[in-house]
C-alpha cells in the first residue's frame, strides 16, 4: 500500500474528509482557513472556523462552526445556523465529528490551548442537542462498528481509543472502556474511520502515517507511511469504498519539517484491500 498525492492543497489545518456516495465526491475542510473543499476546489469560504462536515439526506451539507451546528447549501452557497449547545466555554471551538447510522450528527469541542479538559461531545438530531461526554481536551476521531453496536472515540492527548456500547435507537452511549493504547513514537491519534471487518484506521498527527488496529485485541495491524508530517483524518470512499482518503496539516511545522515533508497539507489517496464503512448522512 502506498499513499499517493491527490491535491497539493498546502492546507493549514486540512481535516474532516467525508465521501458523498450519491455524487461520488470527496469533501473536506481547512479549519483555520475557514474553507470547505469539494475535491481540490474551494466550495465555500466562510467567516468562522469549521469543525467538521457531513452530507445531508436532503442535499447540501451540515457542519459545525466554532460554537454551533449549521446547514450549508452549495448552489448557491448559503450558511444557515441550526443550533448551539448551552454553556460551551468561549475558549473552545468545535473540532471533529460525523453522523451516526441513524443520521444524528455527533461532534465534539476542544480547548483552543489544547491542554485543558473543557471540551464535550454532543449529539444533534436536527431539533435538540444532547451532551454525551464532558471533560474532553481535544475531541477527535469517531467511528462505529459494522453492526453499529459499538462507538469508538478519541480524546487525542490521552493516546487512547475508547469504546462505548451504542444504542442506535436512542443515540445513548454506555460502558466506556479503553480498547487501544497508542505508544509514543507513532504520533498522536487524530481522525479515525472503520472498515467492514471491524478494524479501525487512525491518522497519526506528527507521525507521518496512518495506522490500522484491531479493537478486539488492541493490536496494531499495519503502519502505512504518508508523505506528510501531520496526518489529520481519513475516510473510505471511491466506487467500491476501498480507497482511503487522508487529509493533512501544515499547522505548527517549522521550515525544517516542511522541507522534509513538503507535501504536508495535501490530500492523499490510499488503495486498500478492504471495504470501508460508509459516510452516514445527516437526517435533520
Amino acid at each position: 500500500m502506498q499513499a499517493e498525492l491527490l491535491f497539493d492543497a498546502k492546507a493549514l489545518l486540512g481535516e474532516g474528509p467525508i465521501w458523498d456516495a450519491r455524487t461520488q465526491t470527496l469533501y473536506w475542510i481547512d479549519i483555520l482557513e475557514k474553507r470547505v473543499y469539494a475535491e481540490g476546489n474551494v466550495l465555500a469560504q466562510l467567516d468562522d472556523f469549521i469543525g467538521c462536515i457531513a452530507p445531508r439526506v436532503h442535499g447540501g451539507l451540515v457542519l459545525t462552526t466554532r460554537f454551533g451546528f449549521a446547514s450549508l447549501e452549495v448552489e448557491p452557497v448559503k450558511l444557515t445556523p441550526l443550533a448551539s449547545p448551552a454553556d460551551e466555554p468561549a475558549t473552545n471551538r468545535f473540532n471533529d465529528g460525523k453522523c451516526d447510522p441513524r443520521g444524528r450528527f455527533l461532534a465534539g469541542t476542544m480547548n483552543l490551548n489544547e491542554t485543558d479538559p473543557t471540551g464535550s461531545l454532543y449529539s444533534f438530531d436536527g431539533s435538540s442537542i444532547t451532551k454525551l461526554l464532558g471533560g474532553v481536551t481535544i475531541s477527535n476521531g469517531m467511528a462505529w462498528s459494522p453492526d453499529h453496536k459499538t462507538f469508538y472515540y478519541i480524546d487525542t492527548p490521552t493516546r487512547e481509543v475508547k469504546a462505548f456500547d451504542y444504542d442506535v435507537e436512542t443515540g445513548a452511549i454506555a460502558n466506556p472502556r479503553v480498547v487501544i493504547r497508542v505508544i509514543d513514537g507513532l504520533g498522536w491519534p487524530d481522525g479515525m474511520t472503520s472498515d467492514m471487518q471491524g478494524n479501525l484506521w487512525i491518522a497519526m498527527w506528527g507521525g507521518a502515517q496512518v495506522t490500522k488496529w484491531d479493537p478486539a485485541s488492541g493490536q496494531l495491524l499495519k503502519r502505512i507511511p504518508v508523505p506528510a508530517k501531520n496526518v489529520s483524518s481519513c475516510v473510505f470512499g471511491g466506487k467500491n469504498r476501498n480507497e482511503l482518503y487522508l487529509t493533512s496539516a501544515r499547522k505548527g511545522l517549522d521550515e525544517i519539517a516542511l522541507a522534509e515533508y513538503p507535501l504536508t497539507g495535501g490530500v492523499f489517496r490510499l488503495e486498500t484491500d478492504v471495504e470501508g464503512m460508509p459516510t452516514f448522512e445527516f437526517a435533520g
